[in-house]
């Protein structure tokens, strides 16, 4: 543009002045002024074409800047949102905490009541199944205590023998005068008899409920000072006097491994040492059953 100016002022000034100028002079004037029109046409168009290029990358780029504003306000009200929601959540998860801990105390209170309560339930179980093999027994004892009367019947109508219960056993009292001559040990004639008839008792009456039963074979004598001279106490007379009954029975049949011998001396008497008759009664052998496994309770551990 501002070349085609010049040219068409060179022109007019030498058009003004009178100046005579050749036409190849004049025809290169015009030429170059429509060539540089030309090129400026061109100029402005590739100006334009440019102008129109950054005109659309500029609105380009502020739909960019403006899509970009929008997903910085979407993404921080998305934040916002998101905090509360946090914050709801961890409200939530606070009173979750503290409902679990109130439910976990109380699920130990109730697993503690519940082994309380399962430790008795057993106990009784335990103690109820004692208290039935008790029952048991008792009832083998009694119907071993008759058993025993009817067996014995020739002797106890005769009063050479008693089936009784003393302190919580079955015991068979056989005179001590049908046994042993006054201050001897030896075992009498007419006594092993008395014995056979025991121990066949002993070893036919018991069931496999009784299997093992042991008996306490006790001699007992009254207060009387000894006569003989072969022993020198009621204790050394006694035990001779158990220990013979015991060996009568065992020759008899009776297991030896199931009597235990003893002697009380006179220091056991079932009455007062007041009467001929009551000292008869206190000269005896006693012949207990010993209770069996189920039939004694179990003895707490000292703690």
């Amino acid at each position: 543009m501002l070349v085609t100016l010049r040219h068409a002022v060179a022109a007019t000034v030498l058009l003004s002045t009178g100046c005579l100028v050749s036409k190849k002079d004049l025809d290169q004037c015009v030429a170059d002024a429509t060539q540089a029109k030309a090129a400026a046409a061109a100029k402005q168009s590739d100006d334009d074409a440019r102008i129109a290029d950054l005109q659309k990358e500029l609105n380009i780029t502020q739909a960019a800047v403006q899509a970009r504003d929008g997903r910085l306000d979407e993404m921080s009200t998305a934040v916002h949102n998101m905090q509360a929601q946090l914050d709801e959540a961890t409200a939530i998860n606070q009173e979750l905490r503290a409902a679990l801990e109130r439910m976990g105390k109380d699920a130990d209170k109730l697993l503690a009541e519940r082994g309380t309560l399962s430790k008795a339930l057993d106990d009784a179980k335990a103690r109820l199944e004692e208290l039935r093999r008790a029952q048991a027994a008792a009832e083998a004892r009694t119907a071993l205590f008759r058993d025993f009367g009817q067996r014995f019947k020739a002797l106890i109508d005769a009063g050479q023998l008693r089936v009784e219960a003393r302190r919580g056993q079955l015991v068979m009292n056989v005179s001590g005068d049908l046994l042993f001559e006054s201050g001897h040990a030896e075992v009498r004639s007419v006594g092993k008899g008395a014995l056979m008839e025991i121990a066949h008792a002993l070893t036919t009456a018991s069931g496999p409920a009784d299997a093992g039963r042991r008996f306490l074979v006790t001699a007992h004598v009254d207060d009387e000072p000894l006569k003989g001279k072969h022993n020198k106490t009621t204790w050394e007379l006694t035990a001779a006097r158990a220990a013979a009954v015991a060996d009568a029975l065992v020759s008899l049949g009776v297991p030896a491994a199931s009597l235990t011998a003893a002697g009380a001396g006179s220091f056991d008497p079932l009455v007062p040492n007041d009467s001929v008759d009551n000292r008869t009664k206190n000269r005896r052998v006693e012949i207990a059953l010993l209770p069996s496994t189920d039939e004694t309770q179990p003895v707490a551990p000292v703690k």
